[in-house]
């Protein structure tokens, strides 16, 4: 049996059949990017700064009650930190941000993560911060949309993740109950906010992202650093529950869920 998470308990009943995948950095690859970052600011880890900052600011603007889409406020974030690093910024620049920021590619784990998990049974669904685009999602030109039934943005409640709203949406949408969705996603914000709208969750602690260990919040379900790892986790998580096991969050050593 899976260890108990006592963070985040649930029904025995509860069953995680509906993966909800977070895009940018969960399946796409935002490092795609870091060109232009190399080339504006000398740097290309400024890209990490950057995306931290525009994840900050998604959150001020849902709290403050106001909107502008993520493209938008990308481009915005970019000028600002083209100002506090004393570098000149062209429009040519802000028009190459948002076509990386639309061409990302997928992770190399994602396709067989993601096969792994619709042979399995999964019904799996994406929700992201980026807005709709008219010539196509990124995950249309990264080649995995296939994999996917229902592509759901942010941009149609205009609040950011990890607004509750935003989550509550997908269930209504899917007309599924939130404890039979599982959020997916590589950022701890995003987990913390599913599970607090009742979501479970999993994090796929890719390079520069890790748990949360703080008592009092709620941790992942299952944890590991690429999706196939992932996949096998959430297989057994599920059918776990199914099952009527009790559903138990990871060990210390965060690689793999331990099974008992």
């Amino acid at each position: 049996m899976i260890l108990s998470n006592p963070e985040n308990p649930r029904k025995q009943n509860d069953r995680p059949s509906i993966l909800v995948f977070d895009v940018n950095e969960t399946l796409l690859d935002i490092d795609a990017m870091a060109p232009l970052f190399a080339h504006v600011f000398g740097d290309a880890r400024v890209l990490r700064e950057w995306f931290g900052q525009l994840v900050l600011y998604s959150g001020v603007v849902t709290l403050s009650g106001l909107y502008q889409d993520f493209f938008a406020l990308g481009q915005g974030v970019l000028g600002m930190l083209a100002e506090i690093h004393n570098v000149d910024i062209h429009s040519s620049d802000m028009d190459e941000l948002k076509t990386r920021m639309l061409n990302m590619p997928a992770h190399p784990d994602v396709s067989p993560g993601l096969s792994l998990l619709k042979d399995a049974g999964f019904r799996l669904v994406t929700l992201t911060n980026s807005p709709t685009h008219p010539r196509g999602s990124p995950l249309e030109r990264a080649g995995i949309a296939r994999f996917f039934e229902r592509q759901f943005s942010v941009d149609s409640v205009q609040q950011f993740k990890p607004a509750p709203k935003v989550y509550q949406m997908v269930a209504s949408m899917l007309d599924a109950p939130v404890s039979s969705l599982c959020m997916v996603a590589s950022h701890v914000w995003d987990t913390i906010g599913a599970q607090s709208a009742g979501y479970s969750a999993a994090l796929l602690a890719r390079s520069g992202n890790a748990p949360l260990t703080v008592d009092g919040l709620p941790q992942p379900d299952c944890i590991a650093p690429d999706l196939v790892q992932l996949a096998k986790q959430l297989i057994t998580f599920e059918r776990t529950a199914r099952l009527g096991g009790v559903v138990r969050s990871p060990s210390k050593r965060w690689g793999r869920t331990p099974i008992a």
